[in-house]
């Protein structure tokens, strides 16, 4: 019982984290990255997308950020819970790069995914600056868009 509570309330914390990011995307303090930053950032959701389907987890982790690399620990680890909890980054049909915006230092990223499914979703890439300039992922938020797209 506890355990299914304490999942219940991660699941619902992890929802408002989205809804917070996601409706934060148009704010005042949100302005437009740098060409070559957003390349820079798109670049390497692009190469993590590209090492997930080749099923990659060695390369596929090493773009993600410091602090998700401690907290997973090992590409296995990585691998295994975006197989389970992010599957159209995983396996996406298609995608797309939206819309970018850089708030507090970071990139926001929306990248339009087709899904394993055919239902369109909507990714939020949350990317970091590292202190040699290289860019990480430190988050993705899903939300599911309302076409389904075959």
């Amino acid at each position: 019982m506890i355990a299914v509570t304490r999942r219940l309330l991660a699941a619902s914390l992890c929802a408002a984290l989205a809804a917070i990011v996601i409706a934060s995307w148009g704010s005042a303090r949100a302005e437009e990255p740098a060409a070559l930053d957003r390349q820079a950032a798109q670049r390497v959701i692009e190469s993590q997308i590209q090492a997930f389907l080749r099923e990659d987890g060695a390369e596929a982790f090493s773009y993600a950020a410091p602090i998700i690399r401690e907290k997973f620990g090992t590409p296995e680890n990585f691998m295994r819970m975006v197989k389970t909890g992010y599957r159209p980054v995983y396996d996406p049909q298609s995608y797309e790069f939206g819309e970018s915006r850089l708030q507090g230092g970071e990139i926001l990223q929306e990248v339009i995914l087709v899904a394993p499914d055919g239902r369109a979703k909507l990714a939020v890439y949350k990317l970091e600056r590292m202190s040699d300039g290289t860019w990480k992922i430190n988050a993705v938020y899903l939300k599911d868009l309302p076409e389904q797209i075959t």
